[in-house]
C-alpha cells in the first residue's frame, strides 16, 4: 500500500522534537524512522544530511511508472529507491518498501495551528506538477482548483506564481483557522515560537491575520484565516 508522508531534516534531531511538541504535535514514532503528527498531518524527521524538505512515498515498487516519470523530470537513484522533483523543484522521495507504522489520522487535527487542510506547493509549471502527481497517483479532488489527493486522502494544493502575495516555502503545510486565527496566532507569540512573517496584506486595518513559520530545516507552515 502507498503511503505519503512529509519529510524533513534535522542536524539536532531533540532541537526538531522540541519544536514541534512545542506546536502540539505528538511524537507517534521515536526512531528509525522519527515522524510527528498533530493527528492529520504527519511529518518524518530525517537525520541524514543529505535530505531536503519534501515528500516520501512509501510503496514496495516504483517500476511500472519510473519511464513514465522520465519523460517529466529526471529520475535519480537513492539508497531506498528513487529521488524526483515537480515542477516547482520540491524534492519527492520514492522510497521502495513498506512503511511499517500504523498511522491512523484523526477526525480533527490537535496542535495549536488548528485545522489542518494539507500541503501547498508553488509552482512556475502547474501543468508538469500536476502530472507528476498523477503518474504518482494522485487525483484531482477539486474540480475548480489544482488540488490533488491520493488513496489515503493526502492532499496536495498547486499555486501559481504571483497569486500569493508572501513568503512561500516549498513544500508548506496548510492550516485555515478563519475567524478563529487571530487566537491561534496569539497563542503563538504567548509560547515564544518564532514568526518568519506576519501578514497585513489581506487586511485593510493592517492587522496580522495571517502568518508564516518554518521548522528548524525550513519546512513553511501557512497559518491562515481562509
Amino acid at each position: 500500500m502507498t503511503k505519503t508522508l512529509i519529510q524533513t531534516r534535522s542536524n539536532r534531531l531533540q532541537d526538531s522534537i522540541d519544536y514541534y511538541l512545542r506546536l502540539g504535535f505528538e511524537v507517534i514514532a521515536d526512531s528509525s524512522p522519527t515522524i510527528v503528527s498533530d493527528g492529520k498531518a504527519f511529518i518524518e524527521i530525517s537525520e541524514s544530511p543529505y535530505v531536503r524538505p519534501g515528500l516520501i512515498i512509501y510503496k514496495s515498487d516504483f517500476i511500472s511508472i519510473v519511464s513514465e516519470l522520465n519523460k517529466l523530470t529526471n529520475v535519480q537513484n537513492h539508497t531506498d529507491g528513487h529521488l524526483i522533483t515537480d515542477g516547482s523543484g520540491t524534492w519527492i522521495y520514492l522510497t521502495e518498501k513498506e512503511f511499517e507504522c500504523d498511522l491512523q489520522a484523526k477526525a480533527e487535527s490537535t496542535s495549536l495551528l488548528g485545522n489542518y487542510m494539507g500541503i501547498c506547493i508553488e509552482t512556475i509549471d502547474l501543468s508538469k506538477s500536476a502530472k507528476i502527481f498523477e503518474i504518482l497517483g494522485f487525483k484531482q479532488s477539486t474540480p475548480e482548483w489544482p488540488s490533488f489527493s491520493d488513496e489515503n486522502g493526502f492532499t496536495i494544493t498547486l499555486f501559481e506564481p504571483y497569486n500569493c502575495p508572501h513568503l512561500f516555502f516549498n513544500p508548506s503545510l496548510t492550516y485555515f483557522n478563519g475567524k478563529e486565527n487571530l487566537k491561534v496566532i496569539e497563542k503563538i507569540r504567548t509560547l515564544n515560537i518564532p514568526i518568519t512573517e506576519e501578514i497585513t496584506h489581506f487586511n485593510e486595518q493592517g492587522i496580522v491575520d495571517n502568518i508564516v513559520l518554518r521548522d528548524p530545516s525550513g519546512l513553511g507552515f501557512l497559518v491562515f484565516n481562509d
